[in-house]
């Protein structure tokens, strides 16, 4: 009838929906064939094809959208006035996380390329729900501090590397599954965790302790337990605070408050008060930050990877919709100018993932030589990749036009995730930082890193120059301290660019080389120089069934 012909949907994208989130990206699925071993291949892709095809599924996107919608909320006490200090969750971020562990997002110290597999299947995940990979992040992250400690390691570890979500609060001989969090950060010393002032008194029981203290930030406060730091009387140390005691009695964990934040709103970060909360602790006493870093630096590659991941579904929203949509007469990804916009965005994807699967892949090395690598390329990884995030989900959204400033489009919601991992495990600073004290410290480091990217010598020639002048920034490190996000920058860039000559199409490489080393690019997406196959770049990045 003439009165409907105006709610006629036309020129609008089909939804991007039920299909495999790892199958239809190219540059994981190679990487992780790059770093897996043959043997284990068909194994791997299997089971990230599952956790693909539920992360692409119309009932999951749904749940990733519910539980953003719903955030958690405090709840300090029960009705007759017992103080029980819990969070509340809708019930989609409890299908979500039991979802993540079932598919092994905790596991990755305890299963052959447990690192490579875990690191592609954490990037498509965090594509659909961000918020629920912290505390598979902190959970995953925390076997390593745990196994300084034989005894804990015996009790926790088979807990924290379950497939079983079991979200109870009950003592740990109770549970099938646990989770972990963190509590570093406190009010007067932010990224400084050494100004921290939560006091730690020893009790009778020989290793336990009682904390005294306020906690700025505690992730995911819902967990079964949380490593922290506080000072014991040989100074900052590293403890385990469970949250129900061995006789079934709670934890003093007093929530004061849930933090409202930019984005990330399905996951609770809160502020934690310890009042005589019983700890045991891990490591030595003085040597909480050596103790905790392994921890610190797991949370990092994550941190890596949701950035990747989030970068990845950004540019495959504004492909998909630029291939549907018509204007001018064409279809947008047809335009010469969006084109070079799409591309220009595909390659910065890319990038992030390659490195990101390389660093998981040096963990699955375990040899001294990859650890040096990650010493070194591990923060400035963070550094640049995280930072990079940002201005890639605003320039999809922009792809999308006033549809993508909706938030319908899911676009806002990646906009809003895109700083948090620069912010979180350590700023831009304080990975800036602990790339210059590699450098100066760890020689081995350094040499690690020059090999790698020694690797692709003479293959392009834009990599070449880039590697000579940096050179030339290494060779003064006195002073540095102002140049350092200059120097990490091109330290990632470099690894970046030597890792996609060596593996990626031509076409990608050429692009990222002329743009990023090669001095050809303007200051925003989509002045990528001329002469570059960019349909091959924008077809590559495309998700087709």
């Amino acid at each position: 009838m003439a009165g409907n012909s105006t709610h006629t949907v036309t020129n609008q994208p089909p939804p991007l929906v039920g299909y495999d989130l790892f199958a239809a990206d190219r540059a994981l699925v190679e990487a992780v064939e790059r770093h897996t071993a043959p043997e284990l291949l068909d194994e791997v892709r299997a089971e990230l094809s599952g956790i693909g095809t539920s992360a692409g599924s119309a009932q999951v996107q749904e749940w990733g959208v519910q539980a953003n919608e719903n955030p958690p909320r405090l709840r300090t006490h029960d009705r007759y006035g017992h103080r029980v200090d819990e969070v509340e969750f809708h019930p989609a971020w409890h299908r979500m996380l039991g979802k993540g562990v079932g598919a092994g997002l905790t596991t990755g110290w305890v299963r052959p390329s447990g690192h490579v597999r875990r690191a592609a299947a954490f990037l498509v995940w965090t594509q659909v729900e961000a918020g629920n990979s912290c505390p598979l992040s902190m959970t995953n992250a925390a076997v390593p501090v745990l196994r300084t400690d034989p005894e804990l390691a015996a009790v926790w570890e088979p807990l924290l590397t379950s497939t079983v979500y079991d979200r109870e609060l009950r003592p740990a001989a109770a549970k099938a599954g646990a989770l972990f969090g963190m509590g570093m950060t406190e009010k007067q010393g932010g990224s400084d965790v050494r100004a921290n002032t939560t006091a730690a008194v020893p009790l009778a029981e020989s290793g336990t302790y009682a904390l005294t203290g306020h906690k700025w930030f505690c992730s995911a406060p819902m967990s079964d337990g949380f490593l922290v730091l506080a000072q014991a009387p040989a100074g900052l140390t590293c403890f385990l605070v469970p949250r129900v005691l061995e006789d079934g009695t709670r934890n003093v964990f007093l929530l004061q408050r849930l933090k409202d934040k930019l984005g990330n709103r399905s996951n609770a970060s809160g502020e934690v008060e310890f009042d005589g909360t019983w700890a045991r602790r891990v490591g030595e006493e003085g040597r909480g930050v050596r103790t905790i870093i392994e921890m610190v630096a797991a949370t990092r590659l994550d941190c890596v990877l949701g950035s990747a991941g989030l970068m990845r579904q950004a540019v495959a929203q504004a492909v998909h919709h630029c291939t549907y949509r018509e204007a001018f007469d064409g279809k947008l990804a047809d335009k010469p100018l969006m084109r070079n916009v799409l591309a220009d965005l595909a390659i910065e994807s890319e990038a992030a993932t390659a490195l990101a699967l390389r660093l998981a892949a040096a963990y699955d090395d375990g040899s001294e030589a990859e650890q040096a690598l990650l010493r070194l390329a591990l923060p400035a990884a963070k550094y640049w990749v995280t930072k990079r995030c940002a201005p890639v989900t605003v320039e999809a959204a922009e792809c999308l036009g006033g549809n993508g400033y909706v938030e319908e489009s899911g676009l806002p919601r990646l906009v809003r995730e895109s700083p948090l991992n620069s912010v979180w495990e350590g700023a831009g600073n304080i990975q800036a930082l602990d790339v210059l004290r590699a450098l100066q410290r760890e020689p081995g480091a350094l040499d690690a890193y020059l090999q790698e990217i020694g690797r692709a010598h003479g293959a392009d020639h834009r990599l070449d120059r880039a590697v000579k002048d940096l050179f030339s920034e290494l060779a003064d490190l006195e002073g540095m301290e102002g140049r350092a996000r200059r120097l990490v920058e091109r330290l990632a860039t470099v690894l970046q660019g030597s890792l996609l000559v060596r593996f990626a199409p031509a076409e990608v490489a050429d692009a990222f080389c002329a743009s990023r080393l090669g001095n050809d690019w303007g200051s925003t997406f989509g002045t990528l120089p001329i002469g570059l196959d960019l349909t091959a770049v924008v077809d590559r990045a495309r998700v087709t069934s």
